[in-house]
């Protein structure tokens, strides 16, 4: 029986979260697949974080950050690096996964060698082109070239056959960070930032934030951070934990409204483990991320989506999360009654997990092998 010669293509922390169960279930099925990893490296450091978390050690390293990059130059210094590696390995499929720049210049390389691209992750859409920005339009260009649709909801099968993709290439699997979420959860974790290690979970509501989206740096930044401020100040059984992103704008904001307060922890940004581990015992979430809003309703965590789209709808339809703006009023009255309300609060606590039943990589691997063997 001929094996499917399968490269596995990423260059985020976020990819390498996702993709690192399918990774596993390839090298788990030798029979059926020869499979190699090549990273491009568009981060570097969160990158090989999670490449030490997961064991990985990948075939291929691109290595292509530099400081200061622009969108242009990651995808040339991408696309010029995967062909070598393509005429190398010979690939029967390449997949990438969500919607960076490495996946939409993945997705391009393939295609320029008509080699069969997977899409994990498929079908997103907030239906703003600028909003996430580029990360909208990579799906969207991306989905053109894709042979496999792996799509984690209906939601975004629906998505894709709206825009006329062929039902048939279309697989709902469910979103693979919970599959990652299962093998990294310890309840025992102790933080290697003593200052987390200190809070009092149990007893104080602990409201975990994470901002940097760059169409809410300025004045929906200042909006977001002054709300969680207004709440901090006026519930003492609260305290806030921001693992500050780079970005120095983003920290300016930050200092200019949370210094001096003793109930708000600015910390440096967390790891993988660490930082999953945090959502896993803070009391709520308040967020501009696109993966927290899958990753913290598996955990039972409430989320307030602090941007004016998403194209992760499946948590506010199933009730998980809210998607709150970036208007300061809005917020701090959506944060006002998830402290103080505790039917409101179950209510998001408890609702049904939309994104999947922890087995998407088997599920993707299983499509595979239909359309391919």
């Amino acid at each position: 029986m001929n094996k499917v010669k399968v490269l596995v293509v990423f260059g985020t922390r976020p990819e390498a979260v996702k993709m690192a169960p399918i990774v596993k279930a390839l090298k788990n099925d030798e029979e059926h697949f020869i499979s190699k990893v090549c990273v491009t490296a568009q981060h570097r450091d969160m990158l090989d974080q999670v490449l030490k978390i997961f064991d990985i050690e990948p075939d291929y390293d691109l290595n292509i950050f530099q400081s200061g990059q622009t969108l242009t130059q990651i995808t040339c210094r991408a696309l010029s690096g995967l062909e070598g590696v393509i005429e190398e390995f010979k690939p029967d499929l390449i997949l990438v996964q969500g919607d960076t720049t490495t996946v939409f210049s993945g997705a391009l390389a393939a295609f320029y060698h008509q080699v069969k691209i997977g899409h994990v992750e498929a079908g997103l859409r907030s239906g703003n082109l600028y909003s996430p920005y580029p990360e909208e339009a990579n799906r969207m260009l991306t989905g053109v070239l894709t042979d496999f649709h792996f799509a984690p909801t209906q939601t975004s099968k629906n998505n894709l056959l709206r825009e006329g993709y062929d039902e048939n290439k279309i697989f709902i699997t469910g979103n693979t960070s919970i599959d990652a979420l299962g093998w990294v959860i310890d309840k025992n974790y102790k933080f290697s930032e003593e200052a987390l290690n200190n809070i009092d979970f149990e007893k104080k509501k602990v409201i975990l934030l994470t901002a940097h989206r760059r169409e809410n740096i300025g004045e929906p930044m200042e909006n977001i951070f002054s709300a969680v401020r207004r709440a901090a100040e006026e519930n003492k059984d609260v305290e806030v934990i921001y693992p500050m992103h780079l970005n120095p704008k983003v920290r300016e904001i930050a200092r200019k409204l949370f210094d001096g307060m003793e109930n708000v922890h600015l910390i440096e940004p967390l790891d993988y483990l660490p930082f999953t581990n945090l959502m896993s015992k803070c009391y709520l979430v308040v967020t501009d991320s696109g993966g927290v809003q899958e990753e913290a309703p598996s955990l039972g965590k409430p989320v307030l989506v602090v941007r004016k789209e998403t194209e992760r709808p499946e948590g506010i339809s199933a009730g998980t999360a809210k998607l709150a703006g970036t208007d300061g009023q809005v917020i701090y009255n959506e944060l006002n009654i998830l402290i103080n309300n505790e039917e409101e609060y179950k209510k998001m606590a408890n609702a049904v997990n939309p994104y999947g039943d922890g087995m998407a990589a088997m599920h993707i691997i299983d499509a595979i092998k239909k359309k391919m063997l």
